[in-house]
């Protein structure tokens, strides 16, 4: 595997358009074509033209978006799923073997709780769970079969902070890896293997593809015998990304960089406005300097991400009245998108976790900012504030 790490004289806006991207070497075309083939010729009885021989295990289309999302966070090897939940599958089933252990933040996708709690378990594996915003926390709950400690940061829903590099040294001090979902931040705000962390997790379908038209998942690492090994596992189980998926993905990660500086200014606006309203009884971003993690988050990240979560007086109905109300934004599932969206994590995106150590405020909305114009917004959560 050639090492595609970020070239150093190059900025991540350079490499997000440019890393494997070369023009194609048949017709030049400057976008890496589509290659909507399951199959491909041989040169003879086990001669590859490339290394292609089935897209199960091999496209170049999803070739061209894995050396991309390896050089996006400086990585030596990444790898393209169907779905950040796919990734993550193959991940846990990569790092652990039934006995083993995982501990996993008090503040996560309700998908990824659902993931390890309901299917994972089942498999033998183990987990308990660790505010992971401090260190010790997470130090006293390793176990003596611990694999692993799963990391969101930001956190979904509560924009939590970690400090990646603590709880880098809390891993590799007990000889296991640290996981890092970076989907809230993107490679563009947050680089968590120049950190410490050993895996970097993104759901692709949010920032990076960034229009709300496809569903996509990655994986990224710096160890060479650790990518060969998720690759192993990854054409194994076969959740890949197809290959218009993986243009598609490509297309959005050229604009990340300006549209993730386009959300993070909007949220910004958005939760200055928060903060001042009387029907709001706390918002959550990091950005805002009385947030727990501000500092860390500061520290560790570009700019605080379109991201905001606030609780509602009047508690789960005015929060749901709250999200019928808006005009603008979007009531749905997701994030990341350049549309705005608007949810009610109870009852929509973490009903999966109701009842656990993970269960959401119900008096909590959590808005994806989008970047339409930002007055447009405003005016829209005023008036749906009432």
């Amino acid at each position: 595997m050639s090492d595609q790490r970020e070239p150093r004289h190059q900025h991540f806006e350079t490499v997000a358009i440019h890393a494997g991207q070369e023009p194609d070497e048949a017709t030049g075309a400057v976008v890496p074509p589509i290659y909507q083939v399951s199959t491909y010729k041989q040169d003879g009885v086990g001669g590859l033209r490339g290394g292609y021989e089935y897209s199960r295990s091999a496209n170049p289309t999803r070739t061209a978006l894995e050396e991309n999302l390896a050089a996006l966070d400086g990585g030596r090897r990444g790898l393209a799923f169907a779905s950040g939940l796919a990734a993550e599958d193959c991940l846990l089933r990569t790092l652990l073997t039934p006995g083993d252990h995982v501990v996993i933040p008090n503040d996560a996708y309700g998908g990824t709780f659902r993931l390890i709690s309901k299917v994972v378990e089942r498999w033998g594996v183990e987990w308990s769970v660790a505010d992971t915003s401090d260190p010790k926390a997470v130090r006293d709950a390793l176990r003596p079969r611990t694999k692993a400690i799963w990391v969101e940061t930001p956190s979904n829903p509560l924009l939590g902070i970690s400090d990646i590099s603590a709880l880098a040294g809390v891993a590799h001090d007990a000889g296991i890896k640290l996981v890092v979902d970076n989907t809230f931040a993107s490679p563009y705000l947050q680089q968590p293997l120049a950190l410490g962390a050993d895996v970097v997790v993104y759901s692709t379908t949010k920032y990076m593809g960034g229009h709300s038209d496809v569903v996509g998942g990655a994986l990224v690492v710096n160890d060479d015998a650790l990518g060969e090994e998720l690759a192993y596992h990854q054409n194994a189980m076969g959740a890949v990304a197809g290959p218009f998926d993986a243009w598609l993905v490509m297309r959005g990660i050229k604009t990340l960089a300006v549209r993730m500086d386009r959300h993070s200014a909007n949220a910004a606006r958005i939760a200055d406005l928060l903060t001042s309203h009387n029907k709001v009884t706390r918002v959550f971003y990091p950005g805002l300097a009385e947030h727990q993690g501000h500092e860390i988050a500061a520290k560790q990240m570009r700019s605080f991400g379109g991201m905001v979560s606030f609780q509602v007086a009047g508690g789960e109905q005015a929060a749901v009245e709250v999200c019928n109300r808006t005009k603008l934004f979007t009531l749905g599932e997701s994030l990341g998108g350049v549309e705005s969206l608007i949810e009610h994590p109870g009852l929509m995106t973490h009903a999966s976790t109701a009842g656990s150590l993970l269960e959401v405020p119900n008096d909590l909305v959590r808005l994806s900012v989008g970047i339409e114009s930002v007055d447009d917004l405003l005016a829209d959560l005023a008036q749906a504030l009432g």
